[in-house]
């Protein structure tokens, strides 16, 4: 589930103040006045720089790592009026949302100036609300990956002076060189600038480090469909891999939802998780693998197709599971005969929560047979045939048949159907508890030594 903010501690209000390349002159009024009645101004070097000397406030600036220390900084000054400066809009991939998540949004006073995307839309002439923003401040360059498309226009928001070069690399890399490119410096400053090129010619050298890319996809590069059933090709696999139309199928039962989380246990290849994760910026998910070279490949896999963020454990499950945030959403691709790895998958469940489980054995298949007689939800057989040459003719191939059994957690107790049989005891599974959610306690099974492969 999304992160819902703790309620606002007491303390005075705290003014957030966004400022651009213009500094002081481009202020409202409103925020100049907010600006010298503060006794305490916490910000970055380069916006405190900006303030002249008639804003006589006490200038703090934010230390590194800036996150962790925002609730303690906060603290020292919370019988002071305090204003917190901000790169334009503070709401916008700034630190009004840090701020809100940790103080709550009623105690803050936004006051937001244009942002670097208006100014570059304003620019270049192109429509705000059809115009992808990707941000790699603090982020992996991989992450640029997901919004590459032939024809599309991108605004990038730089990390450093370095950024443009990095981008212009990885362009080239993925098969769009051609793209134009085009690094807006300082950007409604009285030092505003514009570089212009194509990825594969880029040569301009490390410039303002206060910078946006407008990108035009051009190139020859990969189109990478939107939706779920990318072709088996685009992963890097040695066999463990849920295949295309499965995975569709499989994506689409397990319903991702911005914000969610999904638990991709028995990761192979990490498809699952990596589609999972392409489906919104904000879908998080987690792969459990227990072979560390299969790990390894799940975390290239991911890189390449855009979702850096995937997070991989390794470890065999259900012991790994330990500690993990509570997921919306739990896929099992593989070890389904491993002693309590379902019940423990299950337990970690909130009400409202998706498993889905695929298998392909026999052994598996039957505890699937179980399970849905005991908790409902709904069991299918997936079958894909493909046509092949049979000598000068063509005939059908038939890959084996997958059984699914998906359910949805019902939400109070959880009674199985009258005749079920009895559910064996469950692992000792802690996942990460949210606020107002609670695991049951659970005994130890021993692992399994063998798994059926992922499907």
């Amino acid at each position: 589930m999304a992160t819902v903010p703790a309620p606002a501690p007491a303390g005075r209000p705290i003014t957030v103040v966004g400022i651009g390349a213009d500094g002081w002159p481009g202020l409202a009024d409103s925020s100049r006045q907010a600006l010298r009645e503060a006794e305490v101004v916490i910000g970055g070097p380069r916006q405190l720089d900006l303030l002249p000397a008639e804003a006589t406030a006490e200038r703090v600036r934010w230390p590194s790592p800036l996150r962790p220390a925002v609730a303690g900084l906060l603290a020292a000054h919370h019988d002071r009026r305090i204003c917190v400066l901000a790169s334009g809009d503070p709401m916008f991939f700034g630190i009004g949302r840090t701020l809100a998540e940790t103080v709550g949004a009623d105690r803050l006073r936004v006051l937001p100036h244009p942002s670097s995307v208006s100014h570059a839309c304003a620019r270049l002439g192109w429509p705000v609300e059809a115009t992808e923003v990707v941000s790699l401040v603090g982020r992996p360059l991989d992450g640029l990956t997901l919004a590459l498309q032939p024809g599309r226009r991108l605004l990038v928001l730089s990390a450093d002076a370095g950024t443009p070069a990095a981008v212009a690399g990885l362009l080239a890399a993925r098969g769009f060189g051609a793209s134009r490119l085009r690094v807006l410096e300082q950007l409604g400053g009285p030092a505003e600038r514009q570089l212009d090129g194509t990825a594969d010619g880029w040569r301009h050298p490390a410039g303002d480090p206060l910078n946006l890319i407008a990108v035009d996809c051009a190139g020859d590069g990969v189109r990478t469909s939107v939706v779920p059933g990318l072709p088996d090709s685009r992963y890097e696999s040695d066999g463990q891999l849920t295949k295309r139309h499965v995975r569709a199928a499989t994506l689409a039962t397990l319903a991702p939802a911005p914000g969610e989380l999904l638990w991709d246990v028995g990761g192979g290849s990490g498809s699952i998780a990596v589609e999972w994760l392409r489906a919104h910026r904000d879908c998080r998910a987690v792969s459990i693998e227990r072979d560390p070279v299969r790990a390894g490949r799940i975390a290239r896999n991911a890189a390449a197709l855009g979702v850096p963020g995937l997070r991989v454990v390794t470890g065999p499950a259900p012991a790994a599971l330990d500690g993990l945030p509570v997921p919306d959403a739990v896929f099992i691709g593989g070890g389904l005969t491993v002693p309590g790895l379902l019940e423990a998958c299950w337990a970690a469940l909130p009400p409202g929560g998706r498993l889905v489980a695929n298998t392909v054995t026999l052994e598996s298949e039957a505890l699937l047979t179980e399970w849905y007689r005991r908790w409902g939800g709904e069991l299918l057989r997936l079958a894909v045939a493909h046509a092949v040459p049979v000598g000068g003719f063509t005939g059908w191939r038939q890959a084996m048949p997958v059984t699914q059994w998906s359910a949805v957690k019902p939400s109070g107790p959880a009674v199985p159907a009258p005749d079920a049989p009895p559910a064996p005891p469950v692992p000792p599974v802690r996942p990460a508890q949210p606020p107002g959610r609670t695991r049951p306690p659970h005994p130890t099974r021993p692992p399994h030594p063998t798994q059926p492969p992922a499907v």
